[in-house]
């Protein structure tokens, strides 16, 4: 199992003199402890570093200086190249780092892994009040993207829908997008994904013959593993033209095309009586405002004696997406706490059967992406540039320090009409070999 004090599966280095986005790997090496800041830049520099909790970050300027807190060896060094830079970096660290990094403007030596797990660290450490003002400050001026079905849809394009070739480098042979469930350590990440699949299937006691509804279904893997091995009749819906054109190519290439049906639309255009509702990796994107009517859907469409599961990336205690993400990667989206997501079941009438806890098991789905994405960053490059080379290596960094830290968490809840008696005693039917 994943923990924080367990490293990547490979650390990446990039020296000050390589061309922007060039990553080599190195063996760490100690470094003296720098002397204390002499000008304003290095004091300025002194402050940031205090604000997110004195971190083991070192900083290298223009003039020769170099700046970090304490005397611990730092895990990464941060070059920077001129005061201009620094200004812009200072003034909303939050997005401008993500902003700097990417176009090369900021070049990091050392583990960046390993860099954005200290800065959650120190930044979550109590008495960090003025990164948490200047955040709040941050937030109220960023206008969002919004959740509805326009707004929903233009949110999906921007993320999913450049291009199939992309995702298909790093997300293995399932191209399954959302968390996978590793039995043991030696699982691989396709192995871990069909294991997922075959998790997911039996928390709603899947039985030969029964219709389920998928929401928000990917490229579609679940629902053929679905059909493929429970002999279940599935209706999946999704918004992305991507997405749904791969997956209606690869039902009728495995011959379930009869078994499979994908739709181009949105979840609150769901109609029919279904056994199942599974959503995996959707939910994010719903907004909370709209929680209740997604339970009011989910009543309408599901039978009174069927089960229901959503698989979603949240928090133990809500707060806005990080304002980068939002920009640049995944538009619109907001992970809820369990607290929020109650909403979508008190409402409607939902019993919650059961809660669990994937977050150690995303940080390892994150360490396989994050390797075969950099085994790929030369083909990535032709596809894009460098600089989107860097703003998505920075993303799958910081997504797993996210799950490493415990700033994400990764919850599967199931739950039932509460009426129905139709729900499993024991837990007996997940480990059934």
């Amino acid at each position: 199992m994943q923990t924080s004090e367990q490293r990547p599966m490979t650390t990446f280095r990039v020296a000050r003199d390589a061309p922007p986005g060039s990553v080599r790997q190195e063996s760490s090496s100690a470094t003296a402890p720098a002397a204390g800041p002499h000008s304003f830049e290095g004091r300025l520099l002194r402050a940031l570093l205090h604000a997110f909790g004195d971190p083991p970050v070192q900083f290298a300027l223009w003039n020769g200086e170099r700046v970090q807190a304490g005397s611990e060896d730092p895990v990464a060094t941060l070059h920077v190249p001129d005061r201009a830079t620094l200004i812009q970096l200072c003034r909303d660290p939050d997005v401008q780092f993500g902003e700097l990094y990417s176009v090369g403007k900021i070049q990091v030596e050392g583990d960046l892994g390993r860099l954005i797990e200290v800065l959650y660290q120190g930044a979550a450490r109590p008495g960090r009040n003025s990164i948490w003002a200047l955040r709040r400050l941050g937030q109220w001026l960023h206008r969002r993207p919004s959740n509805t079905l326009h707004g929903s849809r233009e949110n999906i394009h921007h993320h999913y829908d450049i291009g199939n070739e992309f995702y298909s480098l790093w997300l293995g042979s399932t191209m399954a997008y959302t968390c996978a469930y590793f039995p043991t350590p030696e699982t691989t990440l396709d192995e871990a994904q069909l294991a997922k699949f075959e998790h997911v299937c039996r928390k709603v006691q899947l039985r030969p013959g029964q219709h389920v509804v998928d929401a928000g279904c990917g490229w579609g893997g679940l629902a053929l593993y679905m059909a493929r091995h429970h002999g279940v009749k599935v209706t999946a819906f999704n918004i992305s033209r991507e997405q749904i054109a791969y997956a209606r190519e690869r039902a009728k290439a495995d011959g379930l095309d009869r078994h499979v049906e994908f739709v181009e639309d949105d979840y609150r255009n769901i109609r029919g009586s279904y056994d199942a509702f599974v959503s995996v990796g959707m939910l994010e994107h719903v907004g909370v405002e709209n929680y209740p009517a997604l339970g009011e859907l989910i009543r309408r469409c599901l039978k009174p004696t069927g089960l229901g599961l959503i698989h979603t990336i949240g928090r133990n205690r809500w707060k806005p997406m990080h304002r980068w993400i939002d920009r640049r990667i995944f538009p619109g989206a907001n992970p809820p706490s369990l607290k929020q997501m109650m909403d979508i079941f008190e409402e409607s009438g939902f019993s919650v059967l059961d809660v669990e806890n994937l977050r150690l098991h995303y940080a390892k789905t994150l360490d396989w992406w994050w390797r075969l994405y950099e085994q790929s960053r030369d083909q990535v490059a032709r596809m894009f540039d460098e600089n989107f080379v860097r703003m998505w290596r920075l993303y799958l960094a910081g997504s797993r320090a996210a799950f490493v830290t415990g700033e994400m968490q990764l919850f599967q809840v199931v739950f039932a009409p509460g009426t129905s008696n139709n729900v499993p005693m024991t837990r007996q039917h997940l480990y059934r070999s």
